[in-house]
């Protein structure tokens, strides 16, 4: 998707060190990718491939790495994967990091996935179904303003574990949310202790874009107004 001056101009304003990342499910390869070099350990780390300027496919198979991100993505697994998902789920209960009854209500694809396309969000050339955006969390506190202002982001609409369930939640729901990752996620793409991530669909990222500007206009108004006001009330 091409984004306006204006866009374009509110991105760098917001000074992200990764680039916004445009992801689409599709059933054929949008022309001109090629298809990634080699599988990555997850399915998240297609994220950070992609933040570094590349654009590339992936298929089903390239996203057995990990079950947990296989099931996410809806990856028909094998019966040794599926072996395997089960093992992880079963070391993850016994941690008592997830109780067994809320694995089936991990935010999931219910469609067979076929191919996966990844872009940096400027100069994609397909339309994504979602934009992942990861930055720290001023950042993303601005961006899930203009969300808001945008009418995708609902004031409670922060997940955690695992990461990816963002993707399937955000394009089901056809409403941005706010991650803070999971310990898999950060190791997989060395996502810092004061990085999050915000995920738009991708019909609404324009309009957030366009909200964007007005929010940071704002924010710099609103830090020196408190700044200002806190320097008076402590003097």
């Amino acid at each position: 998707m091409s984004l306006t001056a204006r866009q374009t101009s509110a991105l760098s304003n917001l000074a992200l060190t990764s680039a916004p990342v445009a992801i689409a499910f599709v059933s054929n390869v949008p022309e001109g990718l090629g298809r990634i070099d080699s599988p990555g350990p997850a399915s998240c780390s297609y994220w950070t491939e992609a933040s570094k300027g590349r654009a590339f496919y992936t298929t089903a198979d390239d996203h057995t790495g990990c079950p947990v991100g296989a099931f996410t993505h809806g990856v028909t697994l094998s019966e040794l994967q599926a072996t395997e998902l089960q093992s992880i789920v079963g070391m993850m209960t016994d941690l008592k990091y997830i109780k067994m009854e809320e694995v089936p209500l991990i935010p999931h694809r219910i469609d067979a996935l076929r191919f996966a396309v990844y872009s940096p969000l400027e100069g994609a050339t397909f339309d994504p179904d979602a934009v992942v955006f990861r930055g720290n969390v001023r950042q993303i506190m601005l961006l899930s303003e203009a969300a808001r202002a945008a009418g995708v982001f609902d004031a409670a609409a922060v997940m955690g574990r695992p990461a990816c369930a963002m993707l399937p939640h955000a394009v089901s729901a056809q409403a941005g949310v706010a991650s803070v990752g999971c310990i898999g996620n950060r190791v997989y793409t060395a996502l810092g202790d004061d990085e999050l991530y915000v995920t738009i669909p991708g019909e609404a990222v324009g309009n957030v874009l366009d909200r964007l500007e007005t929010v940071l206009t704002a924010n710099a108004a609103l830090e020196e107004f408190h700044a200002n006001r806190a320097r008076q009330l402590t003097n």
